[in-house]
């Protein structure tokens, strides 16, 4: 990707990336303030996809004060009012629906919704040890939840979708497996065996350890929706520069799943992607980097998101895990994994006839 890029779409990638990666919005400032209402809606609707409202705007909105921009920083705080109360409504509702299914008996861990903090995710996730029984029972009988239509897609992933009176997002639980045709069942158990208490605000909340957060960033960013957001760089940044990544532990894991290949490509590309704005990339392992197949090189700018190529690489990945799934005997999670291409290919058919694939995932 070059640096600064001249279409619409990229230029604005280009604006967030350099508040929520480097803290710079001089740039930002003066083009935002330019903008009529319309595109800065598009800004706004960019920066919630890419799951940085609060770190990108907190720093545009302080700018505009030092500059004297009124209107723009009359407008960033109204934007900051709405998404910090979104965000202080779903986190109320996450802690009582955690504590509610812990009591139950229901082991719980928060995925990737709360990797973004100080932002949050559009939905909130949740991986479970339970049965959807159990679940279900908790959600519907104590929280007069509602179960939403499932695709072939959720089915296959164990997952489930619900509607709480009073929340502002859906709930999604996977239950007992983790990809995106439910393939992995032995990695998915670490995410209940390693997890790990996190404090926010007042709540309290087991999220999955470090590594476990790369690997669940890597199933959904390199083998399910092959684009990477800017929140991804940040998130997964900040963890690695935490130093509580153990990559020996990391490299267990993804083993297990067969998937080292993308853990070590999604580490690369973040790091590529950082060091275009900041003054290094992360330092990451001599093995992370040999085994790396995709570097930043690979992303592309496609409408709202930075895009994956699907072959030959992400197509080699998809193999690779395969392949290491039938070695170890893992009939079942073959068996699965083996419908993803048909799926895939009829998920691209329904959305070019109708614009929505959601019939299949």
């Amino acid at each position: 990707m070059k640096k600064t890029p001249s279409t619409k779409s990229a230029r604005n990638l280009h604006l967030l990336s350099q508040m929520a990666l480097a803290g710079d919005a001089v740039e930002a400032v003066k083009e935002i303030a330019a903008m009529d209402h319309p595109q800065r809606d598009e800004f706004r609707r960019l920066a919630h996809d890419h799951h940085v409202v609060i770190r990108a705007f907190r720093i545009l909105n302080s700018r505009a004060v030092e500059n004297r921009e009124t209107e723009l920083a009359y407008w960033t705080a109204k934007v900051l009012e709405a998404e910090e109360a979104r965000i202080a409504n779903a986190l109320e509702f996450l802690a009582e629906i955690c504590n509610r299914l812990e009591a139950a008996g229901c082991r719980v861990v928060v995925m990737k919704s709360l990797d973004h903090w100080p932002d949050i995710g559009n939905d909130l996730d949740l991986y479970t040890s339970a049965d959807e029984p159990s679940t279900r029972q908790v959600l519907q009988e104590k929280l007069r939840g509602s179960s939403q239509p499932r695709a072939w897609g959720d089915r296959l992933a164990g997952k489930w979708n619900y509607r709480i009176p009073g929340l502002n997002t859906t709930i999604e639980i996977h239950h007992q497996r983790l990809g995106q045709t439910g393939e992995h069942r032995a990695l998915a158990r670490r995410f209940i065996t390693r997890r790990v208490p996190l404090q926010i605000l007042n709540y309290s909340f087991l999220v999955p350890a470090p590594e476990e957060q790369v690997i669940a960033a890597t199933l959904q960013r390199m083998y399910r929706h092959l684009y990477v957001r800017i929140c991804d760089v940040a998130n997964t940044a900040g963890l690695v520069e935490s130093g509580e990544l153990n990559y020996a532990e990391l490299r267990t894991a993804a083993d297990l799943g067969g998937i080292w290949p993308g853990v070590a490509s999604y580490l690369k590309i973040v790091s590529d992607y950082l060091l275009q704005y900041r003054e290094r990339g992360l330092d990451l392992p001599k093995s992370v980097i040999r085994d790396a197949q995709l570097n930043g090189d690979n992303l592309v700018v496609r409408g709202p998101w930075l895009r994956l190529p699907i072959f030959p690489k992400i197509a080699v990945f998809y193999g690779k895990q395969m392949a290491s799934m039938a070695l170890r005997g893992d009939l079942p999670g073959t068996m699965r994994l083996s419908l993803l291409p048909p799926l895939a290919s009829a998920a691209k058919v329904a959305y070019k006839l109708t614009g929505d694939h959601r019939g299949i995932w």
